[in-house]
């Protein structure tokens, strides 16, 4: 054999023999040629042997830990966490066919992330079934592994083209079940002990940073949202405008932003109070988000004043929206403790990407201008803004009389 042909890693574990070899032969001085001594040469041998190949597979092992570790810190987005998670187990397992990621929360699994051997990323095969395997590693928080489908009783309700082998893992924090990962293959028959080892610290390692992640995404919505009404507050208002100019940007299109506050708020606090106040807040602003458009997006801007982001919208379509907001608001009532009724109305500003602004914050302040033009001359309507250049166009105001 030609030394140059042999690769870097067989060369080292040649060298690493050949010193075992050297150390068999230097500890036993008075060796003798015969067949008990050649015996207990070769004994000694493959037992060197098998132990340089069980401290070079730990020592692997650690190093895909450290690995996993240094990829599941470097995010707390959770999605982000999930697709790397699945791309490790599909790196350290062999012959995976796919990797899939379910969270499990208050009894339900949900969709977490996905990976299959062609590359493509977060198509789940299917939805966890009832009576199979991931609710029962959810339910049991113990791993089950399934050597063959097609005769396992987990799957005897299962499509007739699912085969092959399949292990379900729990993803354990604290002693509460966060999610279940599953690896399936192609072939039948169960995971060496090396894969077990792997997959478990996977398996440790994911739920941390899942449990982590989570609790940054809870940290973050709350930090995002008001603390009054429960809508998303200022700063993620500012999150959502910045994204609509670029989708607008990118895709040649319009939205709009409508400025709006509630006629006669300041009466309600005056009379009742800010407690009352408060209640009324939430009160008419849940009632206007829950008939908003789920593409849309509306967010309390502070006080009694309201932002609502139009996606995909020009100004006809927006005058149309604000249209049924006053509509909405002449429905709405509301009731106070002492058994005394409210109604409030609406005023409110619109302006419209790219017609008044190509950036948010200026579209903002049309928006605001417009309302603040409403309140002064048209309360109970809306105004659309001022172009980018001339003066206010006094037939852009309608009001709830006009309808």
């Amino acid at each position: 054999m030609n030394a140059d042909n042999i690769v870097p890693g067989d060369k080292e574990g040649i060298l690493k023999l050949i010193q075992a070899l050297i150390d068999i032969v230097e500890s036993t001085p008075n060796l003798e040629p015969d067949g008990d001594s050649a015996s207990a040469l070769s004994e000694e041998i493959i037992t060197k042997h098998t132990l340089l190949i069980l401290v070079k597979q730990q020592a692997d092992e650690l190093d895909a830990l450290k690995k996993l570790s240094l990829s599941l810190t470097s995010s707390l987005n959770l999605q982000n966490v999930l697709d790397a998670v699945v791309a490790e187990a599909m790196r350290l397992v062999k012959n995976t066919r796919a990797a899939h990621i379910f969270l499990y929360s208050r009894g339900r699994l949900t969709f977490g992330a996905a990976l299959n051997s062609t590359g493509e990323r977060n198509k789940a095969l299917s939805m966890p079934r009832k009576d199979g395997l991931t609710y029962s590693v959810a339910h049991s928080g113990e791993a089950i592994l399934v050597e063959d489908m097609s005769t396992h009783q987990l799957y005897v309700n299962a499509p007739a083209e699912w085969y092959g082998s399949i292990i379900g893992i729990p993803l354990i924090i604290n002693n509460d079940v966060v999610g279940v990962m599953n690896l399936s293959r192609s072939t039948l028959g169960g995971f060496i002990q090396a894969e077990l080892r792997l997959l478990g610290l996977l398996a440790d390692q994911a739920a941390v940073a899942i449990s982590n992640a989570s609790l940054h995404k809870i940290v973050t919505e709350q930090a995002k949202s008001d603390i009054v009404t429960g809508l998303p507050n200022r700063r993620a208002l500012d999150e959502r405008l910045e994204e609509e100019v670029r989708y607008a940007e990118n895709t040649n299109s319009q939205f709009a932003v409508v400025m709006m506050d509630l006629d006669g708020f300041k009466n309600v606090n005056d009379t009742y109070g800010h407690g009352v106040g408060d209640e009324v807040l939430r009160s008419a602003f849940n009632y206007l988000a829950a008939r908003m458009r789920t593409a849309d997006f509306l967010a309390r801007y502070g006080g009694d004043e309201l932002t609502l982001i139009l996606h995909q919208t020009d100004l006809s379509t927006a005058r149309v929206v604000t249209d049924k907001i006053l509509d909405m608001m002449k429905q709405y009532v509301f009731t106070h403790s002492s058994g005394k009724t409210l109604s409030l109305g609406v005023s409110g500003g619109i302006a419209v990407y790219p017609l008044h602004s190509r950036d948010g914050i200026n579209l903002l302040r049309a928006a605001d201008a417009a309302l603040y033009h409403a309140k002064k001359y048209n309360r109970g309507g809306f105004i659309v803004a001022k172009n980018a250049t001339g003066p206010l166009d006094e037939s852009s105001i309608y009001s709830l009389n006009n309808l």
